[in-house]
């Protein structure tokens, strides 16, 4: 299985806006591809939902369910919607529902929040990740505060034997400060990895987007 898996330090960051750039690269030069998303929340928010999101910049033609097997309304972590709903998130379904996705193309796979958001209880994004066993890509903010937060983040993934392949500072100021190119040289350096930058991008217009320079894997 060929793809990325696509973290994030944290909630809000840019990991959809990340994911859809990767996967529109991707069919841009060819491939055919498919996304992922093993738990959505929020979609009482009345913008793109973003499995929708990423259909579109994929050009998948993939289902909601097959997509997102889990979807919920209220914009909480996934264990804590799944509970509000009644609902039982099933690991085993969300690995066969993304292991299926992924032997029709390459796979871009976006987690949920961070590498720690439980799924279940029991089941947790990172443990999500180890199964599916692609190389991660981590999207931060390019501010104040990341550099810790990146370095926890790679440290959280190592730790269990994932392997990050880049960073991805996103959004990307036009004007970056000193802070902002320090932030980037500090990651890159203390933390042993590639760091690229996505700038603001309009989710509308796929076209007007830049190519992200991120190392694909392969999974036996």
């Amino acid at each position: 299985m060929r793809g990325l898996f696509v973290t994030g330090t944290g909630t809000e960051i840019g990991k959809t806006a990340v994911a859809s750039v990767i996967a529109h690269n991707l069919a841009a030069g060819g491939e055919k591809v498919a996304v992922f998303k093993p738990a959505l929340s929020g979609l009482d928010d009345p913008a793109e939902p973003d499995h929708e999101l990423l259909r579109r910049a994929s050009g998948s033609k993939q289902s909601d369910d097959e997509i997102a097997p889990y979807r919920f309304g209220p914009a909480v972590s996934p264990h804590f919607a799944a509970e509000i709903e009644g609902v039982n998130i099933d690991p085993a379904t969300i690995l066969t529902a993304a292991r299926k996705a992924g032997k029709a193309g390459t796979l871009v796979c976006e987690g949920v929040g961070g590498l720690l958001v439980p799924l279940t209880w029991r089941y947790l994004v990172r443990d999500f990740a180890r199964d599916l066993g692609l190389p991660l890509i981590v999207v931060a903010s390019p501010s104040l505060g990341t550099i810790n937060h990146t370095l926890l983040t790679l440290e959280a993934a190592r730790a269990v034997g994932l392997h990050p392949v880049a960073v991805v500072l996103n959004p990307w100021p036009d004007e970056p400060s000193r802070l902002e190119l320090d932030n980037e040289r500090t990651v890159g350096v203390l933390g042993r990895i590639l760091v690229e930058r996505l700038p603001h991008i309009d989710p509308s217009a796929p076209d007007t987007w830049p190519a992200l320079k991120v190392p694909l894997g392969v999974r036996g």
